[in-house]
């Protein structure tokens, strides 16, 4: 059973009517796993119905006025929405009792639930998660993606490739130990004014870097930001992502690259191209973060994750 499952997984969408099992099959090889993430992961949200992702959107609020995140306010609506206000929106995380509706309605059809999410270290988001899981019960696995963004998307893009393979749900969670130190995530930013506004830096190094027109590079390291490198330009900034994350792949293989930006997709380009120089591979996506990341790096941000191995 477990090669039908495997052969009809793996087979092109066209071809999978020609080898479908049959119903008694199907239940048969039962192993059915939801993959769940939050909307920080900023996979496509028509990338995430393709591949059956459930995606739990965190809430960014401009004053009293709340907006799902992904769902009732899309990137291409947020930014010109930050420029306009005069005080600095907020996030917030997904409550246990959204996180708990979600997984009863999974586990209706399905055996198992794999949540993968943002860092702890930079939300709540796990915290909820978790306290949904012991509210319900049942065969679920609450992931710390200790990571952002597309870093989060990469993680999870492997654990439905491994779901289609046919592994169990604790393979896989296994299996995403390593997949989560191999994945890298760097970004640039126009401004430490966001960072310092959300509480991520001191006030004395927002001044400075404003001052000195800093361009930090940052990397997400055990789920936190550490600086490498600073600059005066975003050219500048964007070599320096290059040269950090060839050091970082010596010796190794580049699995999968993609990058992201915030109402920066000129900057977003430039940095594609240097990456598909320095690898000689085009990045898997290149797309716009999504609000509640935005919130915390504002306008003139880019980036790559980088999956490495």
């Amino acid at each position: 059973m477990q090669g039908i499952y495997s052969l009809y997984y793996k087979a092109p969408y066209y071809q999978r009517a020609l080898i479908r099992p049959t119903r008694e099959v199907f239940l048969y090889m039962k192993q059915r796993i939801a993959i769940v993430t939050d909307s920080t992961s900023d996979i496509p949200p028509h990338q995430a119905q393709e591949l059956g992702i459930t995606v739990i959107p965190l809430t960014v609020n401009f004053g009293t006025q709340q907006y799902l995140d992904g769902v009732e306010i899309s990137s291409e609506e947020f930014y010109p929405m930050l420029a306009a206000s005069s005080s600095l929106p907020t996030t917030s995380q997904p409550s246990p009792a959204e996180f708990k509706a979600v997984y009863e309605r999974l586990l209706e059809a399905h055996d198992s639930i794999i949540s993968i999410h943002i860092s702890s270290g930079l939300s709540g988001t796990i915290s909820s998660a978790l306290t949904a899981k012991e509210l319900v019960g049942g065969d679920i696995h609450v992931v710390d993606s200790e990571s952002i963004s597309l870093g989060i998307g990469l993680i999870v893009l492997e654990a439905v490739d491994m779901a289609q393979q046919g592994l169990t749900a604790a393979e896989i969670v296994a299996q995403l130990e390593c997949v989560r130190s191999q994945t890298e995530v760097m970004f640039t930013l126009d401004t430490l004014e966001y960072l310092h506004k959300g509480g991520r830096i001191g006030k004395v190094s927002a001044i400075m870097g404003a001052l000195l027109n800093i361009k930090p590079v940052v990397r997400v390291v055990d789920g936190i930001y550490i600086p490498v490198g600073k600059v005066r330009r975003q050219e500048q900034a964007l070599q320096e992502m290059t040269h950090q994350f060839q050091a970082l792949a010596a010796g190794k293989t580049v699995k999968r690259i993609v990058v992201a930006h915030g109402a920066a997709p000129k900057a977003a380009e430039q940095l594609a191209a240097k990456l598909k120089q320095a690898f000689a591979m085009d990045p898997d996506m290149l797309l716009q973060v999504g609000p509640v990341i935005g919130v915390h790096t504002g306008p003139g941000t880019v980036g790559a994750a980088m999956l490495i191995s």
